[in-house]
């Protein structure tokens, strides 16, 4: 059922020409993982150009760089994951999307959620983060691995925020306190939390 009504909001932002965005895409990148059933909504900032000629979500280089921490913390991008951006068109050279972007995608952003209706929300760098927290000058090194609640269209979700794969890429240390080590234990506790979910 998830899958049908997901169909219907993915049709309608393929058509979609809201913003400036549509002038200059490939694709319309609109989701990728589990669409029946995944506990988790993986929002990250935009798609890239890999993303853009491909039609899917994280396929680049930092794409691959998450699969691996994904598979390393035993969670599934097939089953347990449904991966979605702020926005559905990528911005020119990779650029952070605008204000106005967002606004223009976030009616497929909050229908997205609405239909999959998560056990947790997962914001994928900080543009993700920025676009449902109240205080824009949120350092997502202080946030990231707590659990918080967010509120979208009057529903609340349990929300934890992890660092964007490209931040890894160019941070390959893995001792103690590092970036790739830090994403190593939240994408455990993600885990580890719907693990206990499951039992109760």
């Amino acid at each position: 059922m998830k899958k049908e009504l997901l169909n219907i909001v993915e049709k309608k932002c393929k058509n979609c020409k809201a913003c400036e965005l549509a002038k200059t895409r490939h694709n319309v990148v609109f989701s990728d993982g589990n669409a029946d059933s995944a506990s988790i909504v993986l929002i990250g900032e935009a798609p890239g150009e890999t993303e853009d000629m491909s039609g899917t979500p994280f396929v680049g280089r930092a794409g691959q760089l998450l699969n691996d921490f994904l598979n390393d913390a035993g969670l599934s991008r097939e089953n347990d994951l449904y991966i979605i951006n702020t926005v559905k068109c990528r911005p020119p050279e990779n650029r952070v999307p605008t204000d106005e972007e967002k606004a223009a995608c976030e009616k497929y952003l909050h229908a997205q959620i609405d239909i999959m209706n998560p056990k947790a929300i997962v914001f994928c760098g900080a543009t993700a983060l920025k676009s449902f927290w109240h205080d824009q000058k949120v350092q997502i090194s202080k946030i990231r691995g707590n659990w918080f609640n967010v509120t979208i269209n009057n529903k609340e979700y349990r929300a934890m925020a992890i660092f964007h794969p490209s931040y890894l890429l160019r941070n390959h240390s893995m001792e103690e306190g590092s970036p790739r080590r830090l994403m190593q234990q939240d994408l455990a506790e993600i885990k580890n939390s719907l693990n206990m979910a499951a039992v109760c």
